[in-house]
């Protein structure tokens, strides 16, 4: 009888749900899951959802939101994993500066990081003086959000995978190189795969970033729509107007967008790591 009944004690136990889970599932409850049905059911109460989110002006801030956003994140993809492997490879001096810079976006506040990339790229401005004769203007445009979006998500990309170039083995580049790759082989064969699933998750984390971005691309874009109106901006704009279903309405369109491209970003992620796993 006694194992009896501790066999049934250890089932009931295992049984129930561990604290770690209950703590969880209402810890995202009431962070995430609860935000995210409130934000829709506000902006169904709302007879013209479909007018609002189809709207010629939430079109063209859906444009140059994810489209910009998503070209900006790709930029950083690139350039960021060439800064995270100057940074680990070689050195150079003022390094440690360098390396600490790379965090600058993550503790600067975005209002003044528009502030400053407004005033750096005006056309009084000392980048803006050598690119206004060549016809190329960036303050007030939407080339001038694109900017402010890959600096305020560089970050993301370099810090995912600086880790990654560190922890990777120096032999294996050596072993290719004795098998007679080159070194641009090598880069594309043997580091790249290895690589990539970090540099999926920078760009996953970039773009979700500059998405959601306001505070510099408000300062340093003209706001206007058809030209360079974000989306964030358009929904603080329906907020002044005290149109706050219409400004749900546009960020539950803004969440479903996102949340496609993350999920195929992720997906690309596991496809990458099953293919460096083989």
């Amino acid at each position: 009888m006694t194992a009896v009944s501790s066999l049934t004690k250890s089932r009931n136990k295992s049984n129930k749900l561990p604290w770690t889970w209950i703590i969880t599932g209402g810890y995202l409850s009431f962070m995430l899951v609860i935000p995210v049905i409130a934000l829709f059911l506000r902006a169904s109460t709302t007879k013209t959802f479909w007018e609002i989110a189809t709207s010629p002006t939430a079109i063209s801030a859906y444009d140059v939101t994810f489209v910009t956003a998503l070209i900006a994140s790709l930029f950083n993809g690139v350039f960021g994993t060439l800064i995270a492997w100057v940074l680990v490879r070689y050195d150079f001096p003022l390094k440690r500066l360098v390396d600490a810079a790379i965090d600058l976006p993550f503790a600067l506040p975005t209002s003044v990081a528009g502030l400053t990339l407004a005033t750096v790229y005006s056309p009084d401005g000392w980048m803006g003086k050598l690119l206004t004769p060549l016809g190329i203007r960036v303050s007030f445009t939407r080339l001038g959000v694109g900017i402010a979006m890959i600096f305020i998500s560089l970050s993301f990309v370099v810090r995912t995978v600086q880790p990654v170039l560190q922890e990777m083995q120096k032999e294996v580049e050596e072993s290719a190189w004795s098998l007679g790759a080159s070194k641009s082989q090598t880069f594309i064969l043997v580091i790249l795969p290895t690589l990539m699933p970090a540099i999926l998750t920078g760009v996953a984390l970039g773009f979700s970033r500059a998405v959601g971005e306001y505070g510099s691309t408000v300062i340093i874009a003209s706001n206007v729509p058809f030209q360079d109106l974000i989306a964030p901006v358009l929904v603080f704009q329906r907020l002044e107007s005290f149109d706050y279903a219409g400004a749900s309405v546009i960020g539950c369109v803004m969440l479903v967008i996102s949340l496609i491209i993350l999920f195929a970003i992720n997906l690309l992620q596991a496809w990458g790591s099953k293919y460096d796993d083989n």
